[in-house]
């Protein structure tokens, strides 16, 4: 059997398109996840690996489908080889258990770990330099509304209007509004303090 395996990293990213490599590439079934890049457990490749039979085929996309760092692939590389199993990456070719094949892994593994350390280096470095140069540099997505959408929300809710009221006006969801407006009491509890120490 050639069973495909198609992962995502986040929750917005679709598989459509591995799911379609690995098809047109001829595997008899493809198993589907959805989990981060550092995140430990994949219950569905756990699920496949346990399917996994001496002479089938692991196919996937690209190597970092496959495992997310150098040690991580070479223990798995171990774990299928020692099963009989081979492992085909659809932009890299067939490995198998061979030493051509092994040398071949490793040595693709360490660069896609490589590339990653890289990315993340380059990450760090830039929010570095946006934190010396930029005094309004914020870690994260900004928020979708404003301090002052917020602020007439919560002018609206203590005149009495209720949060679904509000959310219909703004549009901006009731989970949303109950966790900006805890900060909105922090700090006037905050600045309150402030006044009276003054005093």
């Amino acid at each position: 059997m050639n069973y495909g395996y198609a992962r995502v990293s986040t929750g917005s990213q679709h598989l459509e398109t591995q799911v379609l490599q690995l098809t047109q590439s001829g595997v008899d079934k493809v198993y589907q996840e959805k989990f981060t890049g550092t995140t430990t457990e994949r219950p569905i490749f756990e699920i496949l690996l346990s399917k996994l039979a001496p002479q089938d085929t692991l196919t996937v996309t690209k190597l970092d489908r496959f495992a997310r760092n150098t040690k991580e692939a070479l223990e798995l590389m171990q774990l299928l080889f020692d099963r009989h199993i081979a492992i085909n990456i659809l932009n890299l070719g067939l490995i198998d258990e061979s030493p051509t094949g092994k040398l071949v892994f490793t040595i693709f593994s360490a660069f896609a770990q490589f590339e990653r350390d890289l990315i993340i280096t380059r990450t760090q470095e830039g929010k570095a330099f946006a934190r010396m140069h930029n005094k309004n540099f914020r870690e994260g997505r900004p928020a979708k509304y404003s301090d002052i959408d917020i602020l007439n929300a919560f002018n609206m809710r203590t005149s009495g209007k209720t949060y679904q009221q509000i959310t219909e006006k703004t549009g901006i969801s009731t989970a949303t509004l109950k966790r900006r407006f805890k900060s909105i009491n922090t700090e006037k509890v905050a600045h309150k303090k402030t006044s009276l120490s003054k005093q």
